[in-house]
């Protein structure tokens, strides 16, 4: 299994000059050193690889033991494109992918290594809350059907955690390849739900402190929530 942060955005609504992953914790560690530290945790450390995009030699420089993949298009595309880029690279192995500014509890790792374990594609998410903003998802025959920010009547949050098997990882190539420049990763799921039959669980690690860091008020209760 490889493993894939999402480090490209400029990620401009926190408005800091440098990569939002390199943002600093009261804690004194950055977004994404308490990401490897929890991911090297669980897994092989020299399995990460990081997308990067802007001002990328920072987030390099700071973490020379990672493996790197340059998004060059990171001004003018999304999520969905950024994660294409890795997944080409590792087109015959499951991935387990995150967002770069999700700051999350090492322990829920625990919980997602049985669906590994299994080679069961899932997407971890929060049922305690269904903010507006969030990517939200339902469910169909016990699988998600609909994942994205404007799913009506959401079960819960999507909260940047997810894993592809390796037998479905072409369908979900091949899916990010249709998805617009703009587009979340999420909708390449979407696509493959609908058009290729995609199971795709929904993991409940709710019980856990996991959240996304995209704005000043994110960062606050971030800084309130990990103190150590």
């Amino acid at each position: 299994m490889k493993i894939v942060i999402l480090a490209a955005g400029i990620g401009s609504r926190l408005g800091n000059p440098f990569p939002k992953p390199l943002t600093p914790l009261n804690n004194g560690k950055s977004i994404m050193a308490m990401q490897v530290e929890n991911l090297g945790e669980q897994f092989d450390i020299h399995d990460i690889n990081v997308v990067v995009g802007f001002k990328k030699d920072l987030i390099m420089e700071r973490f020379p033991q990672l493996m790197y993949i340059y998004n060059p298009f990171f001004d003018r595309t999304n999520t969905s494109k950024s994660l294409l880029q890795a997944l080409r690279k590792h087109k015959n192995t499951s991935v387990l992918w995150l967002n770069g500014d999700v700051v999350f509890d090492g322990a829920l790792l625990k919980v997602l290594q049985p669906l590994i374990d299994q080679q069961a594609s899932f997407v971890a998410v929060n049922t305690s809350k269904v903010a507006e903003e969030e990517v939200k998802y339902t469910l169909k025959n016990g699988f998600i059907d609909q994942l994205s920010k404007t799913v009506k009547n959401g079960l819960g949050e999507a909260v940047g955690i997810n894993y592809i098997a390796k037998n479905d990882i072409a369908f979900f190539i091949k899916r990010l390849e249709e998805c617009d420049d703009n587009d979340y990763f999420e909708r390449g799921l979407e696509i493959a739900i609908e058009k290729d039959g995609l199971k795709v669980k929904a993991i409940d690690i709710s019980q856990f402190d996991c959240m996304e860091v995209d704005f000043r008020e994110d960062l606050e209760n971030a800084n309130n929530i990990f103190q150590k």
